[in-house]
């Protein structure tokens, strides 16, 4: 009986798994998921990217249906004024950004009608101040919201795409007749994109730093105020030297942070109805992801900047063409001379990426 009863309990034990077993089938399940895992956020990223892909593109159909409707494509920054007084709820003091013009044909035709109309007794048409907050816009819409932002974006008016004012770093912010399709004011006529539309950029993303304003960072890397130039992409404050010297931009950072003790002001992205250029707007000076940085101006009105675009997509930022194509367009993209200042007119000194954001500089180059 007593050597049945020890068979029975051999055979019992010899059912389970030894330890060393038991570690390896660890081991190897371990093995599976560090595999497994680049793969699914690789798919991820790239349903993002392919989702960013279709809102640029959606862009560049209300931008043409817009130019087919009113002659020309809408300004970065306009609206209305006060005639001369400064903005507030009777008017937004020129300084509404192109988005709201854009609502009728992005499928916003409702949101656009009680903009227009305002808040009787209350806001005037079009909406007050082009920075305050209203209960008309404090929500901006899903095609202005790259997915790759998710988790970044705070504010609920954020945006993540922003205009092109081409190739110049002078006067970019009040400049009517820009190097670039989109200015202050003045819209730009599809004759008057000389160099193509197919060879000039429109629209690309810019990461937004909503809820990261103002914030300086004096900590080591890897601190809690420490801020990444490619994920925050704040602007640091430069000297004269900026406009004849657009790399000195790349002093501030150790190459993925800003160094230590840099002002560093984080605007782009806060409120989609402000047409600030440091809010809604870019510049082919810089690469994609490289610093931005700024000559003057405390706040969002600097005139003078470098304010490159960029992205959550690795190596690069989707950019729309005015053909109202979308191509990615890579970090290592040739930028040509960085040391020198960029003429009024005449061909671009920033190489293919300078070339590709001026609008009539004449350069022989094509992004087929």
């Amino acid at each position: 009986m007593s050597v049945i009863t020890s068979r029975l309990r051999s055979r019992a034990l010899s059912v389970g798994f030894t330890l060393v077993e038991l570690l390896v089938v660890i081991a190897i399940i371990g093995i599976l998921i560090a595999l497994l895992l680049p793969a699914v956020q690789a798919a991820r990223e790239a349903a993002r990217r392919a989702q960013c892909t279709n809102n640029l593109k959606q862009l560049g159909l209300a931008h043409h249906n817009y130019h087919d409707s009113c002659k020309c494509f809408v300004y970065r920054m306009g609206g209305t004024s006060g005639g001369g007084a400064t903005c507030g709820n009777d008017n937004n003091g020129l300084r509404r950004s192109g988005f709201i013009s854009l609502l009728p044909y992005l499928e916003q035709g409702a949101m656009w009608d009680q903009i227009k109309g305002g808040t009787p007794g209350s806001v005037s048409a079009e909406g007050p101040c082009g920075w305050a907050g209203w209960s008309l816009w404090n929500n901006s819409p899903a095609a202005l919201k790259c997915p790759s932002d998710e988790g970044w974006i705070i504010e609920s008016d954020s945006n993540s795409y922003a205009f092109c004012s081409g190739d110049q770093i002078v006067n970019i912010r009040t400049d009517d007749t820009p190097r670039g399709i989109f200015g202050y004011w003045r819209g730009t006529k599809i004759a008057d994109i000389r160099d193509g539309t197919s060879n000039t950029v429109m629209m690309s993303e810019r990461c937004s730093a909503a809820g990261q304003v103002s914030k300086f960072r004096t900590q080591a890397p890897g601190a809690a105020n420490a801020l990444e130039v490619e994920h925050v992409h704040g602007r640091a404050h430069a000297g004269s030297g900026l406009r004849n010297s657009p790399n000195i931009c790349y002093t501030f950072t150790d190459g993925k942070y800003f160094v230590a003790g840099t002002s560093v002001h984080c605007y782009f992205g806060q409120n989609w109805h402000d047409g600030e250029v440091a809010i809604v707007g870019f510049n082919t000076v810089l690469p994609p992801n490289a610093p931005a940085c700024s000559e003057a101006g405390s706040w969002g009105d600097a005139n003078h900047m470098v304010i490159p675009p960029s992205s959550r997509h690795p190596g690069g930022a989707n950019a729309l063409i005015a053909d109202g194509s979308v191509r990615f367009v890579s970090e290592t993209i040739d930028t040509g001379n960085l040391g020198v200042a960029q003429p009024d007119h005449g061909e671009s000194q920033y190489g293919v990426w300078g070339a590709m954001g001026s609008k009539e500089g004449g350069e022989a180059i094509s992004m087929q």
